[in-house]
């Protein structure tokens, strides 16, 4: 026991305890087992080395998530870096998991040891576990506790990897149940009915029928030729409605009350009711095991596949079991009945039930039952891992069943094992490269449904924006103009001062800069088409524009105008820069003469 160190895993974080000395056989004695509920003495032999709690609730389930499963996280191998002694020889690490021990082991390389010295250690330190640490209360421990007790359960039910099998098993259980208490129900029916119309029972042999038939003739001598319609729809032959009207007229029936009557007619809609919906709960089985199980459902039946999940427990389940458990799986009993007799153990269980056993000859039944089970449990391993779920393999081994009876009844020689699978592999990747396709199809069809309502939506916003705008234009384009020439005045009025000491070269760039801004400008407010700007050039276009109707020459006369009073503004702009390039150096010799005096 000399250095022995306990890990223990709270809600709140990580403790790692050092135990005193003390012999082995000492702490197993019982008067030390009992000195373990008092906190002094166990206090006097373990003490606190140190403490890490978790940093917030989803840290403390990551950790607990890891430990459950066996993995070393980060954070306790942080922890037993940093506190454990790994440099002594004889320092042991007491844990009471297993699975994280040998994590450990194999990462850290710490030694373990455990027994049941370790376990009644850790049986004190979780009873006092909230006066060995400092700052810890009982309230605080048993809130993180149940806290952190609720995140991991509610992780571990929404994480759940068998949750469609789930359903699948709720349903087919749902179904049995179904069918026994309807079979209850509508032998109880024909027994209370039967006193007022014992003739009846021997007519329909259905109880679904029986039920709906009760319900709509109620009392037989109310009972005429003017409802045969209503007879011949519920029973689907005009024979048994006519002889359900005969048998009326003369039964041996005792005479029921009104309120006898009510009470009968309740009770067999209630039946009825039941009846449609196990018939809807059937379809949504069919629906489950094609989505889930599809290969299992195609090969044996979707009621067979579905009993053979609920009793394997999930799909993975019944995936790991091999073919011969698969076989006998139902048959527990006999079995182990057979076994302790020493009689003959059973050939089949649940997979009687499908329709290949029953066809068979009684010589040929265990084969066929066992060459079934294998198929079944091929078809479970590809619906369990297949990531594209098809029914391409189920009915490939469906086929080789048949051939496999046909030929212990006729001789005929099946295909071999390794052809069908090859046949079975092209068309399952065509059947996936064909789902993908139309999965693509199906998102481009969506794309362009959205973006056509959204275009539809902006159309109609524009539609109603126009007359408003087209208002807006006219207004603004007279203000757009003198805009324009102010700013080229302003232009030309900055470039006159910088320049009033250069040369004329100069002021013919700023007019060719002046010129180009104004292209820019009339280009800008685009108040004619492209073509327009080339009007005077070429008389080709000027032509065109004459054979054009009127309304549309009447735009193209703005730029003109726009053009004459710019160009106007061009030259008032020009006059004012070169005066004032000629009053600059006159301005100059008055100031050279006043700072002379």
């Amino acid at each position: 026991m000399a250095g022995l160190h306990v890990l223990y895993e709270h809600a709140s974080g990580y403790a790692l305890f050092r135990v005193e000395e003390v012999e082995e056989v000492g702490m197993l004695l019982p008067t030390v087992e009992k000195s373990v509920k008092s906190y002094e003495k166990f206090n006097s032999t373990v003490k606190l080395v140190a403490f890490s709690p978790f940093k917030s609730g989803t840290n403390a389930l990551d950790n607990c998530n890891a430990i459950s499963e066996g993995i070393l996280h980060d954070d306790l191998k942080v922890f037993l870096e940093n506190n454990f002694p790994l440099k002594k020889k004889k320092a042991t690490l007491g844990i009471a998991d297993p699975k994280i021990g040998s994590a450990i082991q194999e990462e850290l390389g710490i030694p373990l040891t455990g027994g049941d010295v370790v376990q009644e250690v850790i049986r004190g330190i979780k009873l006092h576990f909230h006066l060995l640490v400092k700052g810890l209360t009982e309230t605080s421990a048993s809130k993180a506790q149940l806290g952190l007790g609720h995140s991991y359960s509610r992780a571990k039910v929404k994480f759940n990897v068998h949750r469609a099998d789930n359903m699948i098993i709720q349903s087919i259980s749902l179904l049995d149940q179904l069918d026994k208490d309807i079979n209850t129900f509508s032998m109880r029916i024909r027994e209370w009915y039967s006193y007022h119309f014992p003739e009846l029972v021997k007519i329909v042999n259905d109880n679904y029928m029986y039920a709906r038939l009760a319900r709509i003739i109620g009392d037989r001598k109310l009972l005429k030729e003017d409802r045969l319609e209503e007879l011949e729809e519920i029973t689907m032959d005009s024979a048994k409605a006519e002889a359900i009207i005969q048998s009326a007229k003369s039964s041996m029936g005792m005479d029921i009350s009104p309120i006898d009557l009510i009470n009968i007619e309740t009770f067999a809609s209630r039946v009825v009711s039941l009846a449609e919906y196990r018939k809807s709960l059937h379809a949504y089985l069919q629906g489950k095991m094609h989505n889930v199980a599809p290969n299992l459902s195609a090969l044996i039946g979707e009621q067979v596949g579905a009993r053979l999940i609920s009793h394997a427990g999930s799909l993975t389940n019944l995936a790991k079991y091999p073919a011969s458990t698969v076989q006998i799986l139902g048959a527990e009993k006999a079995l182990f009945r057979a076994l302790k007799t020493r009689g003959n153990t059973p050939k089949y269980g649940l997979i009687f039930h499908s329709t290949f056993i029953g066809r068979a000859g009684a010589k040929n039944k265990g084969r066929i039952s066992r060459y079934l089970a294998n198929k079944c449990s091929i078809a479970s391993r590809v619906d369990c891992f297949a990531d594209v779920p098809t029914d391409v393999i189920g009915n490939k081994l469906r086929d080789q069943v048949e051939e496999r009876l046909s030929f212990y009844e006729t001789g005929t020689a099946p295909r071999k094992n390794i052809d069908v699978m090859k046949e079975a592999l092209s068309e399952m990747n065509e059947m996936i490269a064909k789902k993908r396709k139309e999965d693509k199809k199906k998102k481009k069809k969506r794309k362009v449904t959205e973006n056509g309502d959204h275009n539809a939506t902006t159309d109609g916003a524009e539609e109603e924006e126009t007359p408003a705008k087209k208002k807006k234009k006219k207004g603004q384009s007279e203000g757009e103009q003198s805009a324009a020439d102010v700013s080229l005045n302003q232009s030309t009025i900055t470039d006159g001062e910088g320049e009033g000491k250069k040369k004329k070269k100069k002021k013919k760039q700023s007019e060719a800069e002046a010129t180009v801004t104004e292209t820019e400008v009339s280009q800008n407010e685009g108040a004619v088409a492209d073509g327009d700007s080339e009007g005077k050039k070429k008389k080709k276009k000027r032509k065109k524009e004459a054979a054009e109707p009127v309304e549309e020459q009447e735009p193209a006369e703005a730029p003109k105008k726009k053009k004459k009073k710019q160009t106007q503004a061009l030259e008032e702009s020009m006059v004012l820069a070169d005066d004032e390039g000629e009053s600059t150096p006159k301005k100059e010799k008055k100031k050279k003469k006043k700072d002379k005096k």
